[in-house]
């Protein structure tokens, strides 16, 4: 099966995440890419450590042949996302602390987590990939 994508921004999430959940028996495994948006000029993300670790995780989490779910959640512009109470950050599911965050969501909590540091690292993705 091919990588089931949603996305989501701060407005939508509500609704993209309890569909997200309610799915989530379906596949073998959920994960959640907490990412900085696209600037509409270069139609890159403002984040340089996004546009490095999105190929990645994508490549990583298409490999295999699993049933695999990928909540992309955008966490707005530079600004947005600055603010010590944007949402995500205030969060006590998420407790953000930098994007791209790749966490792996297992029975309504996070099972695993990769913080901006280390999201484009495709050895740590498979890791997270495979916990069981």
């Amino acid at each position: 099966m091919p990588l089931k994508l949603s996305d989501a921004t701060t407005t939508t999430f509500d609704n993209v995440f309890d569909k997200f959940t309610s799915e989530a028996p379906n596949h073998k495994a959920n994960f959640i890419l907490f990412l900085a948006d696209k600037d509409p000029s270069t139609s890159l993300s403002w984040c340089p450590d996004c546009v490095r670790a999105e190929p990645v995780i994508y490549k990583t989490l298409e490999a295999p042949s699993d049933d695999i779910a990928l909540l992309q959640a955008y966490v707005g512009d530079r600004p947005t996302w600055r603010n010590p109470l944007h949402p995500w950050r205030v969060d006590s599911r998420f407790k953000l602390t930098g994007v791209p965050t790749l966490i792996r969501w297992e029975n309504g909590t996070v099972k695993g987590r990769l913080e901006d540091h280390e999201a484009h690292l495709e050895h740590k993705i498979s890791g997270l990939l495979s916990s069981n």
